[in-house]
């Protein structure tokens, strides 16, 4: 383990933006996260798979580069298995290693970039799930005392793309290691629309989780661009949950805008889908812009300052309050 200074971040933000943290280490296990923390007397960042960040400027401080890999079998019956996953291991990399397996609950969520440990920061979810339906545990060190606390699903305090990593608690923890419950019996969820085309396309009529994997990774691979060729972050922005009346509103000129009803009487509506009526698909500024194929998605062609396409975000922001008033807000963490 070796503390280094004026260190690039390229290498370890998804956009590719390329600023300096004046301190920079990689930690493996717990050990050392705690040696790091003991003696460290500057403002921390803490980064995982980079894929949920925006540099605007560079850091003045430490950042720690979470390399914590495990995979624990912590229980087991016929039908389920608890699995404790480490932080740092590749999301994706864990669902394929799921799907080899036979074990299903998070097929749906392939090819999300990122690493484990932001899954329950996040609520990361897509195609119809959300990583909240098989998480049962999260482990995290306090920054501060160093205790190692465990979070139940109920205290992680779940909501659309959010948790208490991000609201009272942010700050405050470093994600060690998440525990799943996963299904041994495939009950494989296909109700996502464009799933279940995919399926049909492919001729598959009884899928399996190697089948819905694959279908998934064939929807995001023809819509989202790989972060290693175009810097980007995934989905900028979140899905607005808006009042039937302003739906009903929306609907009125735009028959055909894509809806989805939430509990409590509210509704989801396609940030992607604002986005592109307001006429940002597509767009490009020197080198930056926002996708041709996907609205939702501000890229990185290289060269890219943050603060540029902070301000990009800003003005679609702007736009699509102006014209179907509905503010939108960002997935992406900015620094």
């Amino acid at each position: 383990m070796e503390i280094k200074k004026n260190t690039s971040l390229k290498p370890f933000n998804t956009f590719g933006i390329d600023v300096i943290a004046t301190s920079f280490v990689e930690v493996k296990n717990i050990q050392e996260v705690k040696s790091v923390l003991s003696n460290n007397k500057q403002p921390l960042l803490i980064l995982g798979g980079g894929s949920n960040l925006l540099f605007t400027t560079d850091f003045d401080g430490l950042a720690i580069k979470n390399n914590l890999k495990e995979i624990t079998v912590v229980e087991e019956n016929d039908s389920e298995i608890y699995l404790k996953i480490g932080a740092g291991e590749v999301w994706h990399e864990f669902v394929l290693y799921c799907i080899k397996n036979g074990y299903a609950g998070v097929e749906n969520l392939s090819l999300i970039p990122g690493n484990v440990g932001a899954s329950p920061m996040q609520n990361i979810g897509a195609y119809g799930v959300e990583v909240k339906d098989v998480i049962t545990e999260v482990e995290a060190l306090h920054l501060k005392d160093l205790s190692l606390r465990t979070f139940t699903n109920e205290a992680c305090e779940f909501s659309y793309r959010s948790s208490v990593f991000k609201t009272s608690e942010k700050g405050n923890y470093f994600i060690t290691s998440v525990t799943f419950k996963l299904n041994k019996q495939a009950k494989v969820n296909t109700s996502y629309g464009a799933i279940d085309g995919e399926l049909k396309r492919l001729e598959i009529e009884s899928p399996t989780i190697k089948d819905v994997s694959n279908a998934v990774i064939n929807i995001r691979s023809s819509k989202l661009p790989d972060p290693k060729k175009i810097g980007n972050s995934g989905s900028f922005f979140k899905n607005p949950i808006i009042s039937e009346g302003q739906k009903n509103k929306i609907l009125a000129n735009y028959p055909d805008a894509p809806n989805y009803s939430q509990p409590n009487g509210v509704f989801k509506m396609a940030a992607g889908w604002l986005i592109e009526k307001c006429g940002w698909k597509g767009k490009r500024i020197d080198d930056y812009g926002v996708h041709e194929l996907q609205a939702l998605v501000l890229v990185n062609y290289g060269g890219a300052k943050g603060s540029e396409i902070y301000s990009l975000s800003e003005k679609i922001i702007e736009s699509v309050n102006s014209k179907f008033g509905i503010i939108l807000e960002r997935e992406v963490n900015i620094l």
